[in-house]
């Protein structure tokens, strides 16, 4: 009856996308998402990406699987897949008091990367891993190739491991060593390993998808290269190796899935999508100052001043702004809070000066400064400016002069007009704290509020305190018995349970002295209270050269775990803890950034952490990291390391104005001791951004 059913769907939609309005099939819509999330086609993957910046949501829902996962395209030949599977035939552990009636959740990753792109008579051919890091439940890889025939998109390709389990042509790498004739059945949870690569069954498979003359409609037709006989959710019945679909497209954002699978299994699910190289603020923001010269002055006056400083604050972003003349040339020096582009804030600070200028001054000097860190000058030639505002012949434009240099220190020169900064700043946020993913339930939560007040002292040295108030959370449900019984790690994470059971907290409380060295060199020393489960004292220094693509920092700490019990008293438990930080922004990356840090850790464990993170056109931030150390995987228990994933969002994508502050949604699979940093809230590296070279520049 439901095979009838969805025979019968199918046939009406084909017959409504006759009946639709008839032309030459309409534009692509791109790839489809897979069932199991990732580009493809119902069960099997294709060789296709999204555009780069391309990110999906995805659900998908069957008797046996609920599928939850997360795509983006990282580059136009990189695709990477987040995905938890509910095995619903399943519960996740035979102790009821320790997970209750939870059914079983699976963590992987997958990946795909493009061999080559579609020519005019070679198709595009891919190769992909699926379940790199999990228990291997879905363990496989593939190479793929597919080729656009009009509106019909053909795919084909050989798939080994659980993709390929149907083995009906064998592998033919078994045929020249034995090896490749078995595969492991499973990992242990959160190991990567390679090691069964092209090993055990393999399977061809194939299909296509169809796009109709009517738009929104997409239909798939796939060969299953799995035979599902020793499926972890139980020996599942397959009638048949055709699985059909149906993709309806709701909206640019939103597709609905329905599919026939085994000749014998509904399935059905949504995407939701958005690209992250096309978000743009939809704000308002004051207009760019108009070209308007006044006549000249000697000096600078004091009206004259005013109203700049006025407009600087108010207009270009520029916080504390002060103006001084010395020689032909007119500094001006400011803490930019607006524009996440800083060239859109010293373009608008020329301006303003520019219409203004006394007598003699050619040249217009802006330094940005940060936490009252000197970073960059942007020295602007006046009459290069003034004829660019003024506009040129068509043909005979000129390069505006203008060169970015190390900053310019006026405070030798004396104090020229102001205003004055304001030491003392406060802040409410909102604060979300999430797991997912865990035995004991599948999303753990905490939501507050973080009060934070800070007040410098003076222009170096800061006082900065949060007070926590928590709202609800459900992290009494996580359970301290996930630890190994026979762990030698100090727990330095694992009471979080303990610290969040505390409905108010100072989270932080600590001084802060910044200095600038000079040459690229930048210091910090602080202490107190440092995070919600740590405080002690320590120091950074940062070297990072003006508009270079690489940075190095150091820090070293000495902290002690604060007691859970009362907050403002400390453990037993001190440790000494620090990194050194190699920072690179290769410019042929396309906006990707490599973090490696090499330490001790909370633990007194030692070992590195890799970041990686890749910024889209958007501002949008998508990063990964791992923490490698000396830690057994006994030792560390369930994960077998530290890893996590994140999206940083600039907030003016989500207000009507311009806005450099940022949002920051990241996940961690488990909690565990090993490979924990402590969790500093300043960090040179984050103050100095200015330094690096402008987007485009």
């Amino acid at each position: 009856m439901n095979k009838l059913f969805l025979l019968s769907g199918l046939a009406l939609a084909i017959s409504s996308a006759c009946h639709a309005e008839l032309r030459t099939w309409p534009d692509p819509t791109g790839p489809s998402q897979s069932d199991f999330g990732g580009t493809g086609l119902m069960q099997m993957p294709d060789a296709r990406f999204g555009r780069e910046g391309e990110f999906s949501v995805n659900y998908r829902d069957n008797d046996q699987y609920r599928f939850y996962s997360s795509s983006v395209v990282l580059f136009p030949w990189l695709e990477g897949t987040i995905r938890y599977t509910d095995v619903r035939t399943r519960k996740y552990s035979n102790d009821e008091d320790f997970s209750g009636d939870q059914s079983y959740k699976d963590k992987s990753f997958d990946f795909k990367i493009r061999l080559w792109e579609e020519g005019y008579s070679l198709p595009q051919v891919a190769f992909g891993k699926r379940d790199i890091a999990g228990t291997g439940l879905f363990d496989g890889e593939y190479l793929v190739a597919s080729k656009m025939a009009g509106p019909v998109d053909f795919t084909f390709g050989m798939a080994w491991g659980y993709p390929g389990n149907s083995d009906n042509v064998g592998n033919p790498l078994c045929h020249d060593n034995n090896k490749y004739c078995t595969r492991g059945e499973s990992h242990d949870a959160g190991d990567i390993s390679f090691s069964d690569m092209f090993r055990g069954p393999a399977a061809l498979f194939g299909g296509l998808q169809y796009q109709t003359p009517w738009q929104p409609l997409r239909l798939k037709l796939e060969y299953d290269g799995n035979n599902y006989a020793d499926d972890f959710a139980g020996s599942l019945k397959q009638s048949s190796h055709i699985n059909v679909g149906a993709i309806y497209r709701v909206a640019d954002w939103a597709d609905v899935n329905l599919s026939y699978e085994r000749g014998n299994t509904l399935m059905f699910g949504f995407t939701l999508r958005t690209n992250f190289n096309d978000l743009r603020p939809a704000m308002r923001d004051n207009p760019k100052p108009a070209w308007q010269p006044a006549p000249a002055g000697e000096t600078l006056d004091y009206t004259t001043a005013a109203n700049q400083l006025t407009a600087l604050k108010y207009n270009a972003g520029f916080d504390a702004p002060e103006i001084l003349q010395r020689g032909n040339t007119l500094y001006m020096t400011g803490e930019q809070y607006r524009y996440r582009d800083p060239r859109e804030a010293v373009d608008r600070a020329n301006r303003i000066l520019v219409n203004n200028l006394p007598e003699g001054v050619d040249t217009i000097s802006v330094t940005e400064q940060r936490d009252h860190l000197p970073l960059v000058t942007t020295q602007t030639d006046v009459a290069s400016l003034r004829k660019q505002l003024a506009g040129q012949p068509l043909g005979q434009e000129e390069t505006l002069k203008q060169q970015r240099v190390e900053p310019v220190d006026t405070a030798a020169f004396g104090r020229g007009y102001r205003i004055r900064a304001d030491r003392f700043s406060y802040s409410f946020k909102p604060t979300l704290t999430q797991s997912l993913g865990g035995p004991e339930d599948f999303y753990m939560f905490q939501v507050g509020v973080m009060s934070s007040a800070s007040y410098w002292l003076t222009d170096h040295l800061l006082l900065d305190g949060g007070l926590f108030t928590n709202l609800y959370n459900n992290y009494d449900k996580f359970k301290s018995s996930l630890l190994p019984a026979d762990s030698s790690l100090p727990r330095v994470r694992t009471h979080i349970r303990d610290y969040v059971g505390n409905d108010v907290y100072i989270n932080n409380l600590q001084a802060n002295y910044l200095s600038d060295l000079g040459r690229g060199f930048y210091a910090q020393v602080y202490g107190g209270y440092l995070e919600t489960m740590y405080g002690g004292v320590g120091a950074e220094a940062l070297w990072r050269p003006l508009d270079s693509d690489w940075a190095l920092g150091v820090d070293a700490n000495y902290v002690k775990q604060r007691d859970w019990d009362d907050m403002m008293r400390f453990t037993d438990y001190s440790v000494p803890t620090g990194f050194v930080t190699a920072y690179w922004h290769p410019a042929k990356l396309n906006s990707v950034l490599m973090k490696l840090s090499v330490g001790q850790y909370l633990a007194k464990d030692k070992g590195a952490t890799l970041d990686v993170a890749k910024r889209f056109d958007s501002g949008v931030t998508v990063g990964v990291w791992a923490a490698l150390t000396n830690v057994s995987e006994d030792d560390y228990g369930e994960g077998g390391f530290s890893k996590g994933f994140y999206i940083s969002i600039p907030f003016d994508l989500m207000t009507i104005g311009p806005n450099r502050n940022r949002a920051v949604v990241s996940w961690t699979p488990l909690t565990r001791d090993g490979g924990q940093m402590l969790g500093r809230k300043y960090q040179l590296y984050d103050i100095t951004s200015e330094r690096e070279t402008p987007v485009g520049q």
